[in-house]
């Protein structure tokens, strides 16, 4: 026993001391923005903090708003459910050509920006998208057959667009350590093929589906610019209502009371959520994928792979496809506007993208915009690794630590906060010095920080928690120091999902919009501003070079996640 104390005694100043720099980050660019706007909102309230909060809960309209937030979001992860569990199965026994290719292509949609998003599915959906235009040719009409734009339609595909990807990498992912031998030795001993999956394979992978179902419910009941571009002004939920009662109304006050609600909710679900993690997370005996997967020798296999494959790229990749389509090609003028070129394949929207026109709105040419994201993308990598590996080192190592589980799930906060609301905070509350920040282009990296090093964390615990601790011991019993053990066995393990945290934090930096709308300098803009201020212009001219941009963007993204694919640790981590 006396031993035992200071043993625990240094173990708890460990962690301790690894915990100084994260919360010390979320301190000063997360909770003090945030109690500052809240602070500032609620201060303009004449009647005080009371009020607000009940004229929020008596409102007929923000009932509404809370009630389609809830609805909206509860069958978009059913709808993407229904779509991710066959590819998750798929890409957990099955190994084929070009699915590394896939899998990386798939995750495209999670981390490009809405703008981004809404111009894919104009490109392919809208009045003068691929599927209207081929209609109106084939069957010679003069009106677009396919009105889904603003509807509920398009906000249901969108998302499913967006987070089928966190159902195909968490479940896929588990599903693929499992063992086949579990469900043989049931369908020997007699049970038929459901009831060997309703008896073991289901209990196993539940806590995965569950995990996965709650981080896209978070995501859903979040949205925003998915319900603010393709869903219409008839559409709004708690995070739109916000955007609505700040920017429009300057109703801070409600504005508060909103995101303290969806803060709330946040926080609850992803308490469940972080519960459900660490049940996947336990320390594996990791198979080769040679031992989990099979090729697809069969009629049936090869059927069921074709009708998958086939959806996940109807749903994920035709819009992408259409859109590197769209921004090659020149249309036919609409009518009143005046023809210039004939119509077909061109280059132009590119080749203009170095051009900083005389009546442009930009301070900088777009391609100047690439650099400058480039250039955000490398500090918010440094910065997200830098405060998300040691907290990823004290949730491993200390799983089951009182400290960890209130931390865990604190760390999640960030992604579910209104961007709004918190890109108001950074511009009220880092006004002076030592803080005062918001003349600072590093503003923005610290921003893309936020919402990426969550993931980084994501990425790096399950790696730090299967590594097998007899490896550790080992070490110490031969006499390897703390340190020794660190170096020696931690960190060559790990080096892959180093890079695996990497490429997360770089291509989130590269398609973040929200916050950075907010924040940034005219003359310093992101990829994504410079997108949405081509579409936000009228002329062919503009939508076009917001089509290239997009394609650029879309085409970094899924390399840095080709190198995701190519450097994860036997699929480990949760996206």
């Amino acid at each position: 026993m006396t031993l035992e104390k200071p043993i625990i005694f240094k173990n708890a100043i460990r962690m301790g001391l690894l915990w100084i720099l994260p919360l010390l980050f979320l301190g000063i660019f997360y909770f003090f923005p945030l109690g500052s706007i809240l602070k500032t909102s609620f201060n303009r309230s004449e009647s005080g903090v009371i009020t607000p909060i009940l004229e929020a809960i008596q409102s007929g309209s923000i009932q509404e708003v809370l009630w389609f937030t809830i609805w909206q979001a509860a069958l978009s992860t059913l709808l993407t459910l229904m779509i991710g569990l066959p590819g998750a199965y798929l890409f957990a026994r099955y190994d084929f050509r070009g699915k590394t290719m896939l899998q990386a292509l798939s995750t495209v949609p999670f981390v490009i920006p809405t703008v981004v998003v809404a111009a894919a599915f104009y490109a392919l959906l809208g009045s003068r998208g691929w599927l209207n235009l081929a209609a109106m040719r084939i069957f010679n009409l003069q009106q677009a057959p396919i009105q889904i734009t603003n509807t509920i339609y398009a906000i249901l595909l969108a998302h499913i667009f967006y987070n089928t990807t966190i159902v195909l990498r968490m479940v896929g992912d588990f599903w693929s350590h499992i063992s086949p031998r579990l469900n043989q030795a049931a369908r020997t001993l007699g049970a038929s093929r459901s009831q060997a999956f309703s008896k073991v394979t289901l209990p196993l992978i539940g806590p995965a589906i569950a995990s996965a179902a709650l981080l896209v419910f978070i995501f859903d009941f979040t949205s925003f610019g998915v319900i603010l571009i393709l869903g219409g002004p008839q559409f709004a939920t708690l995070e739109v209502e916000i955007y609505y009662q700040t920017i429009s109304l300057f109703n801070l006050p409600l504005a508060a009371v909103l995101s303290l609600l969806q803060l709330g909710c946040t926080l609850i679900l992803t308490i469940i959520y972080t519960q459900l993690s660490h049940r996947l997370t336990l320390p594996l005996e990791l198979r080769a994928r040679t031992f989990t997967q099979k090729k697809l020798h069969s009629w049936r296999s090869r059927i069921f792979a074709g009708i998958v494959i086939m959806t996940l790229f109807t749903i994920l990749l035709s819009p992408l496809l259409a859109l590197a389509m769209r921004s090659f090609t020149r249309f036919e003028p609409e009518r009143g506007e005046r023809k210039i070129e004939s119509p077909g394949f061109t280059t132009d929207f590119y080749q203009e993208l170095s051009i900083n026109q005389r009546s442009s709105l930009f301070y900088v040419p777009p391609t100047t915009a690439i650099g400058i994201s480039l250039s955000y993308a490398a500090a918010s990598v440094v910065l997200a690794l830098l405060i998300g590996l040691p907290a990823a080192w004290a949730l491993s190592h200390h799983s089951g630590s009182f400290l960890n589980r209130v931390l865990d799930p604190i760390l999640m906060l960030p992604i579910g906060t209104s961007a709004v609301t918190l890109g108001l905070g950074f511009i009220i509350a880092l006004n002076r010095p030592p803080f005062d920040l918001r003349a600072s282009p590093i503003l923005v990296p610290i921003a893309h920080t936020l919402v990426a090093f969550p993931f980084v964390v994501r990425s790096l615990t399950p790696a730090l928690r299967s590594i097998q601790p007899r490896l550790r011991q080992a070490a110490a019993v031969l006499g390897a120091s703390p340190a020794q053990v660190v170096r020696e066995i931690d960190v060559p393990l790990i080096g892959r999902a180093l890079i695996v945290a990497a490429a997360f934090a770089f291509t989130i930096s590269l398609g973040e919009f929200g916050a950075t709308a907010l924040i940034s300098r005219p003359e310093y803009p992101t990829i994504p501003l410079v997108i949405y201020r081509f579409i936000s212009q009228p002329g062919a001219l503009n939508y076009g070079q917001a089509m290239a941009l997009s394609t650029i963007l879309m085409v970094v993204t899924a390399g840095g996640l080709i190198a995701i694919e190519r450097f994860r640790i036997a699929d480990v981590g949760e996206f």
